[in-house]
């Protein structure tokens, strides 16, 4: 063991030893920031790094982290960080703009030497790709002075701000610590060195990660606890038995039908995680009947989503006409509101479009569960009734998984279920569901909206995006090519004498204010 993380233990167990242990559904895969998208590794990776900018408790609001201010260029391409001073890493060397440019290079650049040829898919999947490549969002990393950095972008790319909070993702780490062992760094065998609350004391594989308190956190008084023990406990049955009898303090990911178990038990609080997510009705124009928005229409109005949510989310579920989840309803039009149930008005509609006997429609639901979708085929099937009802004879599908997205994305299916987890900004959302490229599925394309998507891509002040924002709401629910199911808050818990925990709707969250 180092020097360094010996004196900090040191430290940390001069204290009453308060350890908060936390229920995982499995084991993190690195906590090398940005080498994976997994929701366990981002669990434990926030607590040991902090990122430039963070989201404020509960919210995927921005807020200062290890930047204490941010600007924007007049043509949106030029990010400038303003970093706090007297920063250190567990290690003790110094935060500074070389050491946030040696992490930024080393997930941008393939041929950085101390990457180690790790996959860095957080980068990949949130900016474009990497230097040289063709889709890559960035131009150049410069640092400006000791402490501000710049991040030069090809085009303008407004989310910019929402993917640099996630400090699962893009948590700044000790160039020194990497500099050791770049292929061992954020493995069982290595270290894992940021600023953040908690220092890794040590990773077991396959049963835990132990972390502790980092006494020179920036943040004064915090945090809260002397130690944080992540467990690993994969079946959601265990994980609540383990917190019911005191061997976890908190436990995540559970289901809905473990909600009322919950809330009946004194011992226990059931949290809901703030609904960042959407499950959605695809439908695809290049079949002759969804080519009229009359029969589209017609389906969102046949579908009583308000029984579908409450008997399979089990209290969980939020339904209504906006594809951006509620976290981020600023971005909502006033207009919008949902498809009102109404049978007769749907077969009315489906008579109008010439289809007064109704048609036959081939409807895909996944294979696996996901939040949004828990259970693809019951639900495809309480749709199939409410369908069949004005007249549609629906044809059950589905497919392995890989399959399944590969053939969704080739526009093979009429009608088809699917859904996003974790979305934070309204222009990650909407490239996703309906930029040029993305819309292969529903063979759908609005210039109308891609024009204010565009638009709002080259706008820094959040407050002048919002109209165009609004606007592509009210096209989306007018053309009803992907029609809102549900808005899914996951199920956490944690035994009543835990205070301070505040969920995010991103998954996780830092854990520095939690104490029991």
């Amino acid at each position: 063991m180092s020097k360094w993380l010996l004196a900090g233990l040191l430290m940390a167990g001069g204290a009453s030893a308060k350890t908060i242990v936390f229920g995982l559904s499995g084991e993190p895969i690195s906590l090398d920031p940005s080498v994976t998208a997994d929701g366990n590794t981002a669990y434990v990776t926030t607590q040991i790094y902090n990122s430039l900018i963070s989201f404020k408790p509960g919210t995927v609001d921005l807020q200062p982290d290890l930047a204490l201010r941010w600007t924007v260029s007049n043509d949106s391409l030029t990010w400038t960080f303003y970093l706090r001073q007297n920063v250190k890493f567990h290690d003790g060397t110094p935060l500074n703009a070389e050491a946030v440019r040696f992490n930024f290079m080393r997930w941008w650049d393939p041929s950085n030497e101390f990457g180690a040829k790790k996959p860095f898919l957080g980068w990949k999947n949130n900016l474009g790709g990497f230097k040289g490549e063709d889709g890559s969002l960035v131009k150049d990393i410069k640092v400006r002075n000791q402490y501000a950095i710049d991040i030069i972008l090809d085009k303008p790319y407004p989310a910019l701000g929402s993917i640099l909070a996630d400090s699962g993702l893009f948590g700044i780490a000790s160039p020194t610590a990497i500099k050791k062992n770049p292929a061992q760094y954020g493995t069982p065998a290595g270290i894992a060195v940021g600023t953040g609350p908690f220092m890794l004391k040590k990773w077991t594989s396959g049963v835990n990660v132990d972390l502790v308190r980092n006494p020179n956190y920036f943040r004064a008084g915090l945090p809260k606890s002397e130690a944080l023990l992540f467990r690993f406990v994969k079946d959601p049955s265990s994980r609540l038995n383990e917190l019911l009898t005191g061997g976890v303090d908190i436990a995540a990911e559970l289901l809905p039908d473990q909600l009322k178990a919950i809330q009946s038990n004194t011992k226990l609080n059931a949290v809901l995680r703030p609904a960042l997510n959407l499950g959605y009705l695809g439908l695809n124009t290049s079949y002759k009947p969804l080519a009229d928005v009359r029969v589209r229409t017609a389906i969102a109005s046949a579908l009583n989503k308000k029984a579908i949510v409450e008997t399979f989310w089990n209290g969980l579920g939020i339904t209504d006409g906006h594809l951006l989840p509620p976290p981020l309803a600023k971005n909502y039009a006033k207009s919008v509101t949902d498809y009102k149930f109404d049978p007769a008005a749907a077969k009315k509609m489906l008579a109008d479009a010439g289809y007064p006997n109704g048609f036959a429609l081939d409807l895909w639901y996944m294979p696996v569960s996901r939040p949004y979708y828990p259970t693809p085929k019951p639900i495809a099937e309480a749709m199939a009734a409410d369908l069949s009802a004005i007249g549609i004879k629906v044809n059950l599908k589905t497919e392995d998984w890989a399959k399944y997205l590969q053939d969704r994305q080739d526009g093979k299916f009429q009608a088809f279920m699917l859904g996003f987890v974790y979305v934070t900004d309204p222009d990650s959302a909407y490239t996703y569901l309906i930029a040029p490229g993305s819309t292969t599925d529903i063979t759908w394309n609005s210039p109308e909206a891609n024009t204010a998507l565009e638009s709002a891509r080259k706008l820094s002040n959040p407050a002048q995006r919002l109209p165009l924002y609004q606007k592509v709401d009210e096209i989306m629910f007018r053309e009803a090519v992907r029609i809102p199911i549900v808005h899914s808050r996951l199920l956490v818990a944690s035994g009543v004498g835990v205070k301070g925990w505040i969920p995010s709707p991103t998954g996780s969250e830092k854990l520095d204010t939690v104490e029991k």
